[in-house]
């Protein structure tokens, strides 16, 4: 049964309409003439001091899908102000995206709602600020980085950015030459709030001794619970929120993807171990866990993948990424799906039988998390 099936079945069940969710509240008219109560998000989360949404939107294939396609963007521009129309606040970008063109994406939709959102994005990777090329490495050099945030302002419309983070370390640039231009930034009005993606445990600490870090993003999912280990904790004991990046395992726990499903060229999930052929049938186990769930609880297996990241602690927001109105809509419904502690507990029972065989992404993508950045001399 695929998603949209599923999320049918779902809703005969509660007695909802064909985009409602499995939660209660009270949703504001949208663009698309939707008002269902199970489409909104109410509550709100803090990360460190910023105050957003408990479910964002990531907005990174806006400029290109998985699949290559590129998306129409008028639709693009209408399912980020129908988002906002729904409760969203929290919208993420980076400078890599595109490159450069995701970020022109958000900063069009935004614009009638500008202040009244957060916008995100990311810098670290090596990329041309004229040509938006991609060059091979990465590049935190404070004297590159000034230039990448002059360029989002542009590219997003904006005086400010809500949330900045590292994309990813650079070994070769100290964090606290890193951490010392965001604090610049920030006395300067321009990058109100920073973070960090997929860093190194030490790198975080000595960042945040220079400059509080607001974030931590990391990939985290049903599928992959890596930063369990040490990042969550890491998070806790400094007192900083945890955006889960991917955080419906690159559309594998909405029930889409099935033993059969191969990947076209250009679609990194085709290069992603957990993904081959070898691996699927063992690893949609986990997908039959959260459709039974999903039906238990009459939402879907998004809702239920989101609702259970939101349950893990109250400073964790994930950022559902979607190029369709629909998904987003019944991503927000995550918001109003509750565990209870028991069901929480049996949940996480039936989980730990499962083992998931694959690396989450290819050895020369993985290189670049966790790293530790250069000591300051």
């Amino acid at each position: 049964m695929n998603r949209r099936n599923l999320l049918k079945s779902s809703l005969a069940l509660t007695g909802g309409s064909l985009l409602a969710s499995a939660c209660n509240v009270t949703a504001k008219t949208s663009t698309t003439g939707s008002n269902s109560s199970k489409t909104q998000v109410n509550g709100r989360r803090k990360l460190g001091t910023l105050e957003v949404s408990n479910v964002g939107i990531g907005v990174q294939n806006m400029s290109r899908k998985y699949t290559t396609e590129v998306p129409l963007r008028a639709e693009m521009h209408n399912i980020i102000r129908t988002a906002f129309d729904h409760g969203v606040t929290f919208y993420d970008a980076a400078e890599a995206y595109g490159p450069h063109e995701v970020e022109r994406i958000l900063g069009e939709g935004i614009a009638p709602f500008r202040n009244k959102v957060v916008i995100c994005s990311k810098f670290g990777w090596n990329i041309d600020q004229q040509t938006g090329q991609r060059l091979p490495g990465l590049n935190s050099r404070p004297d590159h980085v000034r230039k990448v945030v002059e360029g989002m302002l542009k590219r997003l419309n904006t005086d400010r950015i809500d949330l900045l983070y590292q994309h990813r370390v650079d070994p070769t640039v100290p964090i606290e030459d890193v951490a010392g231009l965001m604090k610049d930034l920030n006395k300067e009005g321009k990058v109100l709030h920073y973070g960090l993606s997929e860093p190194g445990l030490q790198t975080v600490r000595r960042a945040h001794a220079v400059h509080p870090v607001t974030a931590i993003q990391n990939e985290y999912s049903l599928l992959w619970r890596g930063p369990e280990e040490a990042v969550i904790p890491l998070c806790e004991e400094l007192g900083i929120g945890f955006v889960p990046w991917s955080p419906l395992g690159v559309q594998f726990l909405t029930g889409w993807i099935d033993a059969g499903t191969r990947f076209a060229p250009g679609d990194i999930r085709g290069v992603e171990s957990r993904f081959s052929p070898d691996n699927l049938p063992n690893n949609l186990k986990l997908v039959d866990l959260v459709k039974r769930w999903a039906i238990q609880k009459g939402a879907t297996p998004a809702q239920i993948s989101l609702a259970w990241l939101l349950a893990q602690k109250p400073w964790i927001v994930p950022i559902p990424g979607t190029t369709n109105m629909a998904h987003m809509l019944e991503n927000n419904g995550a918001d109003g799906v509750r565990f209870t502690a028991d069901e929480l507990k049996s949940f996480n029972t039936e989980l730990a039988k499962i083992e998931i065989k694959g690396a989450r992404l290819p050895q020369a993508v993985l290189q670049f998390s966790g790293v530790e950045a250069a000591p300051k001399r």
